[in-house]
């Protein structure tokens, strides 16, 4: 059976008042090495009447560049839905491998933007880059602001005492490490020892950390506003100066010497602390870039052993480790003072 008919007979679980369940168009979106993605067009009959809807099918790949749990995504999602974050409308989430092979969910598709970094160096793009700046970290303020209580995360997300925030995040990262490099890494090992012996200090509140909020994880127009915030997999609660310190990380900058490709890192920071009402320590966020770093060199890392091992030999999962190992190790040396 196909997947698309496979995917209708799903559906058809979940919508008990529809008839004549179609599912075309079905295509797979590129990038995404956590998950499989596809878009696809669903039509049926409810009521007599003809209806149809675009969506987004995220599906566990058989290997991934990252482990993480479904669940913890779809509940982000659902969190910030109608907020003002902008996120795209969970319909469905799927634990068991019985209806398509691997756990899923799937959501309704934000049409009619974009997410692709390369399109921001073009017009009719250019003009728009600091209206989008300011959006992005307001954005990400935001979500450093959320309660997680409030917002129901605590079920379904590990709480972490304030001061074991780091040590948690650098213990699973360097653990990554340790398990899926193929060669030396004197330049991420030395950054780790630096970590160890210089550890910020705890955060005044515990947040929800998206975990890779970035140019690239979320849809843009060419008028700078943002329409949906994606990639959630990898949120979790912490210091909410993670998240500004992945947005910093320099590999991010894709070769521009500004924030995102977009601004100066002063004016992102500026517009973070207005937003989330935060203080952004400036030792405290030299740490925590200097961590993700670290972070993105373990999931370079590990997208490489999951090539080579065999478990994934999608494009997208050789692709990181050949682009970035080596801008990621220089990414560190200039965090730390040393390009």
């Amino acid at each position: 059976m196909s997947l698309e008919a496979r995917i209708a007979d799903y559906v058809a679980t979940q919508m008990p008042e529809a008839s004549d369940i179609v599912v075309d168009r079905l295509s797979r979106i590129s990038g995404g090495a956590s998950r499989e993605t596809y878009r696809f067009r669903l039509s049926w009959l409810e009521h007599g009447a003809s209806k149809s809807r675009a969506l987004i099918l995220r599906r566990d790949p058989p290997a991934s560049l990252i482990d993480t749990e479904r669940r913890i995504e779809f509940e982000a999602y659902r969190a910030f839905y109608g907020s003002t974050v902008p996120v795209p409308e969970m319909l469905w989430l799927e634990e068991s491998s019985a209806p398509l092979d691997y756990p899923f969910f799937i959501a309704a598709e934000i049409e009619g933007f974009q997410a692709a970094p390369a399109l921001l160096w073009t017009d009719p793009y250019l003009p728009s880059h600091g209206k989008l700046a300011e959006r992005k970290w307001t954005i990400l303020g935001e979500i450093a602001k959320a309660d997680p209580v409030a917002l129901g995360l605590t079920s379904v997300m590990p709480n972490v005492a304030p001061g074991d925030c780091w040590s948690r995040e650098l213990g699973y990262w360097e653990q990554v490490l340790d398990d899926d490099q193929t060669e030396p890494l004197p330049i991420i090992r030395a950054a780790i020892r630096w970590l160890r012996a210089n550890p910020p200090p705890p955060p005044k509140t515990i947040a929800l950390v998206h975990g890779d909020y970035r140019t690239g994880n979320f849809l843009f127009d060419t008028a700078g506003n943002i329409h949906g915030v994606l990639d959630w997999e990898m949120a979790h609660l912490g210091d909410p100066l993670e998240d500004l310190g992945w947005s910093l990380n320099p590999v991010w900058s894709f070769g521009r010497n500004l924030a995102g490709g977009l601004v100066s890192n002063a004016l992102a920071v500026s517009v973070w602390e207005r937003s989330s009402g935060l203080k952004a320590d400036p030792g405290a966020l030299h740490w925590w870039t200097l961590f993700n770093c670290v972070k993105g060199q373990a999931i370079w890392v590990s997208s490489a052993k999951a090539w080579i091992d065999g478990g994934n030999r999608e494009p997208i999962m050789v692709y990181p480790p050949w682009a970035l190992q080596n801008a990621q190790d220089r990414a560190v040396l200039k965090v730390m003072g040393r390009l």
